[in-house]
Parts: structure tokens; sequence; C-alpha cells
């Protein structure tokens, strides 16, 4: 049969173009050319194919005007060079490579799992499009057991803390989230929980640490059905020890810690920044509401209320903020208006009952509860931040504490960028070594992203269209590349500098 052409789609979406040379008993003989994520990268990879398909079929070409037919200049190689050196300088700067023993194995799992998120067995092929001689599976296979081993995880993370300049009193940021399977039955350690996707898969829960750029510091993982709360302690004391520091100021968010949980971070000799749930309304803003009746607090305005936590003669001292904005009153204040109309609506029964705080119900009586909304609208625009920290100014605990969008976005980039989950592996080996390459390819995109001030996710899709290719002419080898856009140039620069 001729050769041909062909495309098809990959598991991850992408269209792979191939150029197939022949077919026997089911089984073709076939080059890869690469895989397309768009159509500008799909008619690239075309023409590659297309240019092989010529240098392998024909000697010379004919120009049919008398000239010489000559032979066309065969394809030696073709390469993604510029994503492969910038993925791999971040992985450098960060200091990976030292730590783990300049793992060329590891090191290659990291750069597929940044530049396509796909299986273990496919991320081979991601490997081989960037131009990159890949390990074989039975390898990889036989890696991920030392991937797993905490040790490994200890080693990862101890080239962040030097990365990040880890010091004492480090304020760090703490969030948990939980990874799925795709699996209905669990094993002790992917379990059903509490999943803020209400999903009913087994999962495990992932707790992160970072600095307070979100850059990450750790990772562990605790059973799927261990409660967020009781993560916390665990993970920050283990932190500590091996990074031998004598204190860190942890900044959570206020779902994460009950009253217990605070007492025993204190009793841990833990400092903390703590969001502040405000059930009733405090006595310093019920004062200033009696001394301003009917003034609406300046923006910005912080109150601070000493705060005494435990039994009488065990008390630990604490402070709280309140903080007023404006805009958060705005948005509020919407909210509760348009609770309190449903409410209306299904007590005059024009609407379904639904669940909603302003009815109450007394027997088979609904009412809307005045008191509730009253209580609503005062708190509208306030929030409280508590911490245990000495002599704190409301300047630092307030910034501190809005820092966590920082973690929330390197979470978002653990599911999203780098597609941590779902997670395919069966035993834990392999789940630990998944977290462990997820981890590493978090803490290049942070670099990458703070270094060139664009997303891994843009960076990736625009370096990987331009190829290097080596052509042979002769006894010569001739390197050809498109040449780069300003905007692109400027981002290697950036890389390189560092």
């Amino acid at each position: 049969m001729a050769p041909y052409v062909r495309e098809v789609k990959t598991a991850s979406g992408a269209t792979a173009v191939q150029v197939v040379w022949s077919s026997s008993r089911g089984s073709k003989k076939m080059d890869h050319i690469g895989s397309a994520h768009t159509a500008e990268d799909l008619e690239v990879l075309r023409a590659a194919a297309r240019q092989r398909l010529v240098a392998e079929t024909q000697d010379e070409l004919d120009f049919g005007d008398g000239r010489p037919r000559r032979e066309a200049l065969p394809i030696r190689s073709s390469a993604a060079q510029h994503l492969r050196d910038a993925l791999t300088a971040g992985f450098t700067a960060v200091g990976f490579d030292r730590a783990v023993g300049n793992d060329e194995v590891f090191r290659q799992l990291v750069l597929a799992r940044l530049i396509e998120p796909t299986s273990k067995l496919d991320s081979i092929r991601v490997l081989e499009e960037m131009g990159i001689r890949a390990p074989s599976y039975r390898t990889i296979e036989r890696r991920l057991a030392v991937f797993a081993q905490p040790q490994w995880r200890r080693r990862l993370a101890a080239a962040c803390a030097a990365h990040v300049n880890l010091g004492p009193a480090t304020l760090v940021l703490y969030d948990v989230s939980t990874l799925y399977f795709e699996t209905d039955t669990g094993d002790g350690f992917r379990e059903s929980g509490y999943s803020k996707e209400r999903r009913l898969e087994p999962q495990i829960t992932i707790g992160l640490l970072t600095d307070a750029r979100g850059f990450p510091l750790m990772v562990e993982a605790f059973e799927g059905n261990k409660a967020e709360t009781t993560t916390l302690i665990p993970s920050i004391q283990s932190f500590m020890v091996a990074h031998r520091l004598p204190e860190v100021i942890v900044v959570c968010d206020a779902g994460m810690l009950s009253d217990a949980n605070l007492k025993a971070l204190t009793g841990a000799g833990l400092r903390f920044i703590v969001g502040q749930k405000i059930p009733q309304i405090p006595y310093v803003i019920d004062q200033w509401m009696n001394n301003h009746p009917g003034q609406v607090p300046d923006d910005q305005l912080v109150l601070a209320q000493p705060w005494a936590r435990g039994p009488a003669g065990a008390q630990t001292q604490e402070m709280i903020y309140y903080q007023y904005r404006a805009d958060r009153a705005r948005r509020t204040l919407k909210g509760i208006d348009e609770q309190v109309r449903k409410a209306q609506a299904a007590i005059a029964g024009r609407a379904a009952v639904k669940r909603n705080r302003f009815i109450q119900l007394t027997g088979a009586t609904k009412t809307l509860n005045t008191e509730l909304k009253a209580k609503a609208r005062t708190l509208a625009g306030w929030k409280g931040y508590i911490t245990n920290l000495a002599h704190p100014t409301p300047e630092f605990v307030i910034g501190a504490y809005h820092q966590l969008w920082q973690i929330e976005k390197s979470f978002r980039m653990s599911k999203s960028d780098l597609k941590a989950r779902p997670i395919y592996h069966r035993l834990r080996d392999s789940i630990e070594a998944h977290l462990s390459i997820v981890f590493a390819a978090l803490a290049v995109a942070r670099w990458v992203e703070t270094t060139t001030g664009v997303t891994i996710k843009q960076l990736v899709k625009t370096l990987r269209r331009y190829r290097t290719i080596q052509i042979q002419a002769g006894d010569h080898i001739i390197t050809a590349e498109d040449p780069l856009p300003s905007e692109v140039n400027t981002w290697l620069d950036a890389i390189h500098a560092r």
C-alpha cells in the first residue's frame, strides 16, 4: 500500500498526526509526527508530515523544465527545544535536580505533567513529541516505588524550603482538598468522605502547605474519611521538625478550625491567623453602632477586641480584629435581600419551600425570621480575624489572611492545569508517587509564572508550537527553526537569566 498521512484523536483530546508506511496483519508501521491542540498547531504538523512523506518516498524532485532532479532533504529530528529547555530550567532553579540526584525519569515525568497531564503510559508519547528520549513504561513502573518513599518527598520539600529561604517565624498558608478515584470500593486509604463537590467516589484528603506567595512547601496525603481539621497540627509539626523551625505562623480559613482546634494549636506552641466566624453581633461592633446611630462605617474601619481562650487560670490571650468593607457590605446586603424575597414568596405560598435561613417554622406555620434578618443586615460588611500573635498589628493580620487566595490558586492549578485528579492508581505507593510528581510540577509551574508573568498553560501552549528541526544535507546537518516573537524571547530571557 502507498504511504499516507493520517490523523487520530488521542485520549487527552488532542489530534495526533502520523505517517503510515505499511499495514500488515492489523498492525501499522508508522512515524508519529506530533499532537496538536489548536488548529494552527495541526496545520504545522500536517506540513511536517507531508514533508516527511516526500523525503522518504521521493528520491528526486522533477521540476519539468529541464533542470536536474535533486534529492529531498530528510528531517533527522524535530523537538520543542525551547519548551523543554524552559521547563528544565525551572526544575533546576527550584533545586530539584540536586534534591533527586539528577534522577532523569523523575524529571521527565514532571516535565510531561507540565506539558500535557496524562497517564504515566501516555507520558511516553508526550516526551517523544518534545524530542526527549523517554524511558520505557517498565522503567517508569519500577521507579514509582522510589518516588513514593517518604524520604523522596522530604527531599523535594527541603528543596522548596531552601528556594523560598525559610526562616524563624515563617508565615505559611495551609488548606486541604480531596482527590477522588475512578472506583466504587474503598480500601482503608481511599475512602468516601466529605466532598466539597458532593462526589460519592472514594477519595483521599490532601493537606497542602505553601509560603505567603503560594509556593508549595509540603504536601501530605490522609485517609479520605479523615476530618479536614485533624490534618493541620500533624502537618505543621512534621514541617517544623523537618526544617528545624522554632516557630511558624499558620494562616487558615475560618472553616478549618473550631474552638477546640485553636486550643490545640496554642497548646502545640503554634501561632495562627484565622478567619473568625461572627455568629452573634460582637460587643465592639454593638458599641460602635450605639455610639454612631444611623451612621454607615467608613470603608476599611477596623475594631479590635481582646479575647481570652481556655479555662480560668490557663487562658491564652488572643486578639480579634473586625474589619468593615463597603463593597463587602453591598454584596452581602444584595444576597440578604434576595433570600428574604424568596422566603416571603415561600411563606405566601407562591414558591416551594426550600432551605432558607430566614424562614422560621413553628409547627406547620411559616413566618419570616425578622430577628435573624436584622442581625444579618447589621453584620453585613464585617469580617473577623483572630490571632494569638503577641502585639500584632491589624495591617499584618488582615494582610496575611488575604494571602489565602495564593494557596487556593495552587490547588486550582494542581487540579486544572496539572490534572491531579481523578487518580487512576490503585496501590498506595503509586498514589504517593503520583502526588510527588504533581507536587514537583506545581513548584516548577509557580516558579515559571513568577519569573515570566504568564500562566504555565499559556507558556506551554505557545512554546509547544516552536520546534527545532534538524535536516540532513549531504554530510552536513542543518538546524532550522521558526523565529520567535519578541514577547516569547522576553519570557525565555527571564527564565534563563535566573
